[in-house]
């Protein structure tokens, strides 16, 4: 219930500061008409978000055993490839996400011709880059849940992510983001580890890999993955009681790397002067 809650708050609250950033700009710049646009683009990514996860849970529903397998681990595959993209560009453009968003804006509405739909579709695309990346990773971390504490989960994450970015939004509230994003992201870092691990144990299950099976421990006697800390940490981190070389070298791998990456410093880069806003009507 943690993971996917967790998930749900850290995308829904990143969501929200988009929409608020473009919101707040429109009103300081006199441009307030186009909210309706803004929320249209809104309405839109969330629908796409839902089709697309709707969709493949539906489709992976009549799939066989053996296709069921192949199914979850590309699903967890993709989950971590869009994580990592998802942390990498958090990192770079943290610091001026605010002033990328204006600057596309004013780059929407500067033209003469087609601005509604040029506001609708840069509104789109920017949320739903965040729906698509939940839904992957959402995915993958129901496939290894069970019952309805993970829809939960992922349900409370979605209403407090709302309530804080409302809260942000109107002044109520104030966040360190720079600090909630860095240690979000490191916590799901350890969940894509585990993600990863079970999706390569996946696709052996699935007859597709079948290198490097030989088991590196077994402390099922200790730790079983079926007894209550053991499925705690293998509904969050993905652990096996028994992991094989393939899986537990893959998980060491991408953590080995995926740590290194994410404590590296990032070059500073001074911020771009903002662009004078141009004022346009309908």
């Amino acid at each position: 219930m943690l993971v996917p809650f967790l998930i749900m708050l850290r995308e829904g609250i990143e969501a929200a500061l988009v929409v608020g950033i473009i919101a707040s700009y429109l009103k300081q710049t006199g441009r307030g008409q186009w909210m309706p646009a803004v929320w249209v683009g809104v309405f839109l990514a969330v629908a796409l978000s839902l089709l697309v996860g709707g969709g493949l849970e539906l489709v992976s529903a009549e799939f066989p055993q053996r296709q069921q397998e192949l199914f979850e681990s590309v699903i967890g595959i993709v989950a971590v490839v869009f994580l990592c993209t998802m942390v990498t560009w958090m990192r770079k453009v943290s610091r001026s996400i605010k002033h990328s968003l204006h600057a596309s804006l004013d780059q929407a509405l500067a033209g003469s011709q087609n601005q509604v739909y040029a506001l609708i579709g840069m509104v789109f695309f920017s949320v739903a880059r965040e729906g698509l990346e939940t839904v992957f990773f959402l995915l993958a971390v129901f496939q290894q849940s069970t019952g309805a504490s993970a829809p939960l989960g992922a349900l409370l994450g979605l209403v407090c992510a709302v309530i804080v970015g409302l809260a942000l939004y109107n002044g109520s509230m104030r966040l360190n983001l720079g600090a909630f994003f860095r240690w979000t992201s490191l916590f799901i870092l350890f969940v894509a580890g585990g993600i990863l691990s079970n999706s390569v144990r996946s696709l052996h299950e699935a007859g597709v890999w079948n290198s490097l099976q030989d088991v590196v421990f077994d402390i099922s006697g200790i730790l079983p993955m079926d007894g209550p800390a053991g499925s705690v940490l293998a509904g969050m981190f993905g652990y096996q009681d028994a992991p094989t070389v393939s899986v537990l070298g893959a998980y060491l791998i991408f953590m080995i790397v995926a740590l290194v990456l994410f404590f590296m410093p990032v070059p500073h880069r001074a911020a771009a002067p903002a662009n004078k806003p141009s004022v346009s009507h309908q």
